[in-house]
């Protein structure tokens, strides 16, 4: 047997090394274009992760301003809630003075405003009390009295008709809780510095005296003619 190699033989041989070379220069391209998109792929990656961790910081800077926010609201409630008790207490003061201006500039005028109306004043009291059986109590802010008449004088900073209807339950029962008045004509008054609309026209067509400010005094909003109701 020969071992010869023939022309045709090497030409098969070099055909043969030059298609493995171009095969493995394929793959040593499709392998470097592999690694390419696989460092391109890690550093979007990397990308993403440095972007998630820089919304995790902000976020928590956010929550940590919310927390400073809410603090600071919990604080400014606490001290709204403070002023609120405070406005709460010197407007509960100021009423209560309202009521003692009121029956002060009232309580004076009482015996010149219906001595006009032929009612002759010989005392007046302030804050008059009586309690029943029964939990039953009543209190006058100012009774003007003569030898015959008993005057009921409610005052109020400012005039309700409601405030009005309870002054008239207090005269139906004030014989009841004042025993010593029963022999007396009992006279009623609503006195305030302002009165809502329609309260004082309701007075008057009750019978009722109606004291309103009048400058730095008062007067009576009743017309020269009017009757008073005697219970």
């Amino acid at each position: 047997m020969s071992d010869t190699v023939t022309l045709d033989e090497v030409w098969k041989l070099f055909r043969e090394t030059a298609r493995q070379i171009q095969d493995t220069e394929r793959v040593v391209k499709e392998l470097t274009k592999q690694m390419q998109d696989t460092d391109r792929k890690m550093q979007d990656t990397d990308r993403k992760m440095q972007d998630t961790d820089r919304k995790m910081q902000e976020t928590d800077r956010k929550m940590q301003e919310t927390d400073r926010k809410m603090r600071e609201t919990d604080q400014q409630v606490q001290e709204t809630s403070r002023v609120v008790k405070d406005v709460a207490r010197q407007v509960g003061n100021l009423s209560s003075r309202w009521g003692e201006f009121v029956e002060g500039l009232v309580a004076p005028a009482c015996e010149k405003l219906f001595a006009e109306r032929g009612i002759e004043v010989r005392a007046v009291a302030p804050r008059i009390k009586a309690k029943l059986p029964g939990n039953r109590h009543m209190e006058i802010d100012i009774l003007a009295i003569d030898t015959t008449v008993a005057i009921l004088v409610e005052v109020k900073s400012k005039l309700k008709i409601e405030d009005v209807r309870e002054h008239l339950e207090r005269l139906a029962e004030f014989k009841e809780f004042f025993p010593d008045y029963a022999h007396k004509q009992v006279m009623g008054a609503v006195a305030a510095i302002v009165v809502d609309e329609e309260a004082d026209r309701f007075a008057i067509k009750q019978g009722l005296f109606v004291i309103v400010q009048s400058g730095e005094t008062v007067t009576l909003a009743n017309a020269d003619d009017f009757t008073p109701r005697i219970w």
